[in-house]
């Protein structure tokens, strides 16, 4: 049976106006507390790691380089928590998962405003934080998926792209947040207290928004399509669920959702993080502008998103997407000769045209790699294909580009890695069957078909 054909059959009842804005609400309210806390590290990584946590070296770039290392193991845990709590989220459902992700997160977020520097405990003190970076990431791994999930599980099918991609709106959000405080201790404070302790109250203050964000998701339930499948799978035990069953029955399936995440993972670092290393070492641009021009511009990355998964509903999950993977392969081309005028606008506007392109990609995911699985192994499917590819693109991202940047004085190689990315995502977009419209009930009755479960296929 073909998608088309498929998306015809009825769907299941979704919650309508309040009880579903109520779900986006709490998915993006606990997204926003684990992303605020993930992104803090990226932006306190650049700013403020490399000179605290490591030895000086003489050259500004090796303790950046060493800081986006620690980085880089966040991601390195992520595929692991992806494994460990899609397993879980697919048994015991997306609440519960999401609601464990966010305490982890939130207390080795909190501890990591409570380590001493390098000057106090040598080398203990990067050991420390690459312990809580991996924890962090591990539950960060898990919470993705879950958080989108919740979402689209919930949402009618003609309009899944919008909904779900509300969620993907409040990552910009915990992005502006932790910006947002860093811009201000930065201000308030004189550069030694800042370096000294001002950067630890951002931390710190995970401890009160997290409460904020376990509170809300107590009040939100399983998607009744979740509930169906979970009673199947109990009643038809042959039929198995979770990461070691996604990877046997839906490979190919995991390889296009990490080619959908590869350059749009890359793009947004490259963007978010590497930006800055650039203006700050090159142009030596002071640490306030900086921070102003990314709060501009992910203010107009949170509005901009939900108005491209209106696009993905009426376009189509593969247009959309082909356009922010050809255009964002054009982004670093032009945006490095503006971030060279100095010009404070300009570099504004080459932030803010950069995470737009992104948003192309980056706002329909939950939706198209949602749609790739059934409901038995969708948690599993979603957390594996998405967090095993930050490995090799988010993370190494910046870390990439800075090395070059050394090596070579020149941001064109990092151009270069962006375009052949894109180009690698370009070819899973356009290996996908097109979705726009489809019942995720049908995706579970063609899985049930090929299962054999006669009793499955008739509900």
């Amino acid at each position: 049976m073909s998608v088309e054909q498929r998306s015809a059959t009825p769907a299941a009842s979704a919650p309508k106006g309040a009880g579903l804005k109520k779900i986006v609400a709490a998915s993006m309210v606990g997204t926003v507390v684990e992303w605020y806390e993930f992104f803090l590290y990226a932006t306190a990584a650049t700013l403020v790691f490399g000179k605290y946590f490591f030895p000086a070296s003489g050259n500004e770039l090796d303790g950046i380089i060493q800081a986006f290392l620690t980085y880089a193991v966040g991601f390195v845990a992520r595929p692991l928590g992806g494994i460990a709590f899609g397993q879980i989220g697919d048994k015991l459902g997306r609440k519960p998962t999401l609601q464990l992700t966010i305490v982890i997160i939130g207390v080795s977020t909190f501890l990591m405003g409570c380590l001493p520097g390098f000057t106090d405990i040598g080398y203990l003190a990067p050991a420390l934080l690459v312990f809580l970076r991996f924890i962090q990431g591990f539950a960060l791994g898990g919470e993705w998926g879950g958080a989108v999930l919740l979402v689209a599980e919930h949402s009618p099918n003609k309009s899944r792209g919008f909904w779900s991609s509300w969620p993907q709106a409040a990552v910009p959000v915990g992005n502006l947040l932790a910006t947002l405080v860093l811009f201000i201790m930065s201000n308030v404070l004189s550069s030694a207290d800042f370096l000294s302790w001002g950067w630890r109250v951002a931390f710190w203050l995970s401890a009160v928004i997290v409460f904020v964000g376990y509170y809300i998701r107590t009040h939100v339930s399983e998607a009744p399509i979740f509930l169906e499948a979970k009673a199947q799978l109990e009643k038809e035990q042959a039929v198995s669920y979770g990461v070691r069953e996604v990877i046997r029955k839906y490979p190919k399936g995991i390889l296009q959702a990490m080619g959908l995440r590869f350059a749009e993972n890359i793009m947004y670092y490259l963007v978010v993080s590497f930006a800055i290393v650039y203006l700050k070492s090159v142009h030596k641009y002071d640490t306030s502008s900086l921070l102003l021009a990314l709060l501009i511009a992910h203010v107009i990355h949170f509005l901009v998103i939900p108005q491209v998964g209106r696009l993905v509903d009426s376009w189509g999950r593969k247009p959309v997407y082909l356009v922010g993977a050809v255009t964002g392969a054009t982004w670093p081309f032009f945006a490095f000769p503006m971030f060279d005028t100095r010009n404070p606008v300009i570099i504004v506007a080459a932030v803010t045209i950069g995470l737009c392109l992104h948003a192309f990609m980056y706002a329909g995911q939950p939706a198209l790699m949602s749609e790739l699985f059934p409901t038995r192994m969708r948690y599993a499917g979603v957390s594996l294909g998405s967090q095993v590819t930050s490995i090799f693109a988010g993370s190494l991202a910046p870390l990439l580009a800075t090395q070059w940047l050394k090596d070579t004085g020149s941001w064109v190689p990092t151009a270069i890695y962006l375009a052949v990315a894109c180009a690698i995502t370009t070819v899973a977009v356009l290996s996908l069957k097109e979705t726009k419209g489809v019942a995720l009930e049908d995706v579970d009755r063609a899985d049930a078909e090929r299962e054999g479960l006669v009793g499955a296929t008739a509900r």
